[in-house]
């Protein structure tokens, strides 16, 4: 593989524009451009997390997530061009239940928090689903593809076991949600 930048700034983007990867050029704002940044910023988040101390396969899984992530700012770069193959949320879907198997099923919502890894994983939970909300943003002629849809949708599902995860084998609690009473002390529904 060849080098991908020679030079850091291009100046190019002074006008509001950013280059696709098909050479086109679209506004910063677009809402393309907005979902390559939510996922980059995913992606960030992930690496953060790595420098925690992780069992293995979570440790694995981030590292494979990172890479689908690349593919999936590069498919959005790409307009029209599928990256995400739908075997990545198979591999996604087979960490969820092996992870989940060894957890106490939900019976309350549960708050974000516990160890400081855990509350990485909720955090990167979040900013995963708005990513998910800019995928489904982009309406130009090139919407992004279902099996890239359904891997965001899926990656979400799997931070939320994933933070579970985490603070079992930490020896934590998940926090539960309790419903605070009104200043009133009336419960309103």
């Amino acid at each position: 593989m060849g080098k991908r930048l020679s030079k850091i700034y291009t100046r190019t983007g002074d006008d509001g524009t950013t280059g696709l990867g098909d050479g086109n050029r679209v506004a910063k704002c677009s809402a393309r451009v907005e979902a390559m940044g939510q996922v980059d910023e995913l992606n960030s988040l992930i690496g953060l997390m790595l420098t925690e101390q992780l069992p293995n396969d979570i440790r694995e899984c981030l590292v494979s997530i990172q890479h689908c992530l690349f593919d999936l700012g590069g498919e959005l770069s790409l307009p029209g061009f599928t990256l995400v193959e739908p075997e990545r949320t198979v591999e996604l879907e087979k960490m969820l239940d092996a992870l989940n198997e060894s957890l106490a099923p939900l019976e309350e919502f549960i708050l974000p928090g516990g160890t400081r890894a855990a509350s990485l994983c909720h955090v990167a939970r979040s900013v995963c689903r708005r990513a998910e909300r800019a995928l489904w943003l982009i309406n130009d002629d090139h919407a992004v593809g279902s099996s890239s849809r359904q891997y965001i949708n899926r990656l979400s599902d799997l931070l939320f076991v994933m933070a579970r995860s985490l603070n079992q084998s930490a020896g934590e609690s998940d926090i539960l949600w309790k419903r605070q009473p009104s200043s009133d002390g009336a419960n309103q529904a």
